[in-house]
């Protein structure tokens, strides 16, 4: 009789402990859903001016592929920054707008070459490369192609610094290679992480 109310009793702990295990592992998921907005200022040529970017964007990391998507809608125009004041017009101002596609992204965790987002270093946690689409007012880009030109994208997510980490995940730039760098230009675009959280969320 106490064999088997000690067996049961095993049972009940290795089902107690299992649970506790799977809720341990569901608590510590890295997030698989990234989403923000991007806001920032692109050099124009000339130096006497630049563009003021400003959009939302969304990073989906697939647990089948291990491989991520990003999306980004951006709108651009002349920043009155460094212009008078008194001839700034809207038309004058260029607004036009990007649709940034990129699927099948190399990941990388806690990468070494993304670019340091501010003076306080904060830590680089997830990056992705890839291949990315870009459209012009809904044209191809650059517009003077009969289809969209591809470009490599670097998307980086950092949060936090080595001393302390608040917010894991709380930056995000971009950089653009040929021939996209040359419209958004080859530095970081930057911009802030809003959401992180797991594909059952």
């Amino acid at each position: 009789m106490r064999s088997k109310a000690f067996g049961l009793a095993l049972c009940v702990a290795a089902v107690l402990a299992l649970t506790a295990g799977i809720r341990a592992l569901a608590e510590n998921e890295s997030p698989a859903l990234f989403g923000g907005v991007i806001n920032d200022y692109s050099p124009m040529a000339g130096g006497t001016s630049a563009w003021e970017v400003r959009g939302p964007w969304n990073l989906r990391l697939s647990e089948e592929t291990g491989a991520a998507s990003f999306s980004a809608t951006l709108t651009m125009e002349t920043s009155i920054l460094g212009q008078n004041p008194a001839t700034v017009q809207a038309v004058a101002l260029n607004q036009h707008t990007h649709h940034i596609r990129m699927t099948d992204g190399v990941v990388t965790y806690n990468p070494t070459d993304c670019p340091a987002f501010a003076s306080s270093n904060p830590v680089a946690r997830i990056e992705v490369k890839g291949t990315a689409t870009i459209t012009a007012n809904g044209g191809p880009f650059p517009p003077s192609s009969p289809s969209p030109v591809p470009s490599q994208l670097q998307v980086c997510i950092d949060g936090g610094t080595a001393v302390a980490t608040v917010v894991p995940y709380s930056n995000v730039t971009l950089v653009f290679g040929s021939p996209a760098s040359g419209h958004f230009g080859p530095q970081a675009i930057h911009g802030v992480v809003a959401k992180a959280s797991s594909l059952g969320d």
